[in-house]
């Protein structure tokens, strides 16, 4: 009960993520992370769903390209055929005459009623070229002689222009005994309305390409522009592939037509991926938007559970800290989840389990300090009191001489007045707690009437006693009675150590001061605090190495400077200079009751 333990500060929070905030931003992040993802998964799905609907329908183009041209070329050899039996070609051939050949092969031309109409000798040489918006016929004829007398070939790229053409045999006779008198040459142009057929199932573009440049193109001028500028592969795949063309993505599937020309010929068909990025973007914004609703939604929810949750769980952490710091009235949650529920029921059983425990305690260690006090105060008592008996017993003897009368009763009267200190002592002791009466005092007058009573104790018998002199306002507000008793204990415990030393004894009171504090520094030649009492040197009834005592004047001491809002310290300890100081406060501040103030040693080596 009178013990006094160094106190132990309540830790602080430690700093760390609340729990309703860890539940929502999980939450979001498992929200964000799975949007995140599903746009990520759907894209790519739908990408590659896409591509493969787009290869498909790019793929039908070629196919229906191939379709047409077969049946253009089928429909051309025909023609070719019907053509070469007419008397009137054959007669027309037979003239060997380029010029009549030329001007005659006009009609033959406009009967026909194709796009390109030639006529050529059993030497592959071109006689006549015709062709539709044909602005150099030369040219035509140059380029048709490049590529007649190779059967394998079947496009013709003049001028800028693409044809398709059937080369047929004209024959004097029957084709095996007859005479071969030349060849009948016809074709188509594949324009755009050509590619436009191609493409129209699809909704694709279609072009050609004559090693890097556009021969013919179902595309605007802007899309021709920016091929003709630059154009950027993005992904190859097989026959496919994606490109930029300008700023906008292509799927493309080409078939290499070089077989059938004298040139690097390609037909591309190609689709844009507009449609299917405003469709995809369409799809991501309402995917946002849903998991933008979800997620409010979810928060709104997961703060209502996290309510229901961690609420609970806060006031057990309330209540828990709360009794840490002493109040142990602090009412506990009643409601939350099950595992919370028992945990309040867990910690309120251990809560009255600990009171329960620290009530044994304290009333154990209420009696043994009554032990001790018993016995330290009976045996003070026991020592006073047979030393009154006795001398009272021999001054009830007649013929004692009044110089012996005189000491006996010097020696009562010390006694008693022994006997008044340590009751003085114990009703002091008692008291500390209790309301003081603070009045504004100077402390240097308070240690001036201490040290005045120390000199009157047989203990400061042949002991020096020095105050230092001081013109410093030592004012304060406090309780003159209990500081002036605790200062008296200072300075007769630092007598009673300088009594021990062999050579100077002596002991030197000064006076310090700040804007908040008094301090009185009592410095003793003694030879120091023992080893054993150095830790429990403030604790009541120690009183190791002394002779008489109740081991209450260092205790006193430092109950009175904490109820004034102070301290008493073991500044140094060492043979010749052992060291105490006091310390009060100058204000009228309350004092600190729950939870003394940390009491600290240092010791100089």
């Amino acid at each position: 009960m009178f013990r006094r333990k160094d106190s132990v500060p309540i830790e602080k929070r430690t700093p760390g993520i609340r729990t309703r905030v860890l539940l929502l931003t999980s939450l979001v992040l498992i929200i964000a992370g799975t949007t995140a993802s599903s746009l990520y998964i759907i894209r790519s799905r739908l990408r590659q769903q896409v591509r493969s609907t787009l290869e498909m329908d790019l793929s039908h183009s070629v196919e229906t390209f191939q379709d047409l041209e077969a049946g253009r070329l089928a429909a051309l050899g025909r023609e070719n055929a019907l053509m070469a039996d007419e008397p009137k070609l054959k007669a027309l051939m037979t003239t060997n005459d380029p010029r009549t050949i030329a001007d005659d092969a006009v009609g033959f031309w406009e009967t026909s009623g194709n796009d390109l109409f030639a006529l050529a000798d059993g030497d592959h040489r071109i006689q006549a070229a015709n062709a539709k918006g044909e602005a150099n016929p030369d040219a035509l004829k140059r380029d048709l002689q490049a590529v007649i007398a190779d059967p394998s070939k079947h496009y013709l790229l003049s001028d800028g222009r693409l044809f398709e053409y059937s080369v047929q045999p004209l024959y004097f006779g029957s084709k095996a005994s007859g005479t071969l008198l030349g060849y009948v040459i016809s074709g188509f142009a594949i324009d755009s309305s050509f590619l436009r057929e191609v493409g129209r199932g699809a909704g694709a573009e279609a072009a050609f390409f004559a090693g890097d440049s556009v021969t013919v193109s179902t595309l605007p001028e802007d899309r021709l522009a920016s091929i003709r500028a630059k154009t950027r592969v993005i992904q190859q795949n097989g026959g496919s592939a994606i490109v930029m063309i300008g700023r906008e993505r292509y799927l493309t599937v080409s078939r290499d037509l070089t077989g059938g020309a004298d040139t690097n010929l390609r037909l591309v068909v190609m689709k844009s991926f507009d449609a299917a990025d405003r469709a995809e973007k369409e799809i991501n914004w309402l995917i946002f938007w849903v998991s933008l609703l979800v997620m409010a939604a979810g928060s709104l929810l997961m703060l209502l559970l996290a309510g229901m949750v961690t609420r609970p769980l806060e006031l057990l952490a309330t209540g828990v800290r709360a009794f840490g710091e002493g109040d142990r009235q602090h009412s506990l949650p009643s409601g939350g989840t099950q595992e919370v529920r028992y945990l309040s029921q867990v910690f309120a059983q251990m809560r009255g389990e600990i009171e329960k425990t620290n009530r044994a305690l304290l009333e154990s260690e209420r009696l043994a300090t009554i032990g001790r006090m018993a016995s330290s105060v009976s045996h003070d008592l026991r020592h006073y009191l047979a030393a009154v008996y006795a001398n009272a017993e021999f001054l009830a003897s007649p013929a004692l001489p009044a110089s012996e009368r005189a000491e006996l009763y010097e020696e009562i009267r010390l006694a008693v007045n022994g006997t008044t200190d340590m009751l003085d002592s114990l009703l002091i002791f008692s008291r500390t707690g209790a309301a003081l009466q603070r009045v504004p005092t100077s402390i240097y007058s308070l240690v001036e009437r201490a040290i005045a009573l120390v000199k009157t104790h047989p203990d400061a018998d042949r002991v020096r006693l020095v105050l230092e002199e001081s013109n410093l306002d030592t004012t304060a507000a406090v309780d003159t009675k209990q500081v002036e008793r605790a200062i008296y204990n200072l300075v007769l415990n630092a007598c009673q150590s300088a009594r021990e030393s062999a050579g100077l004894r002596e002991v030197k009171v000064a006076l310090s001061v700040d804007s908040e504090s008094v301090s009185v520094t009592i410095q003793d030649s003694g030879p120091g605090v023992a080893e054993g009492i150095r830790e429990s040197l403030f604790d009541p009834f120690v009183s190791q190495g002394k002779q008489k005592g109740t081991g209450l004047g260092l205790t006193l001491a430092w109950s009175v400077a904490r109820e004034h809002n102070g301290d008493v310290k073991l500044i140094s300890n060492r043979a010749g200079e052992t060291v105490f100081r006091l310390t009060v406060a100058r204000a009228m501040t309350p004092s600190i009751r729950n939870g003394s103030p940390s009491r600290t040693t240092v010791f100089t080596p």
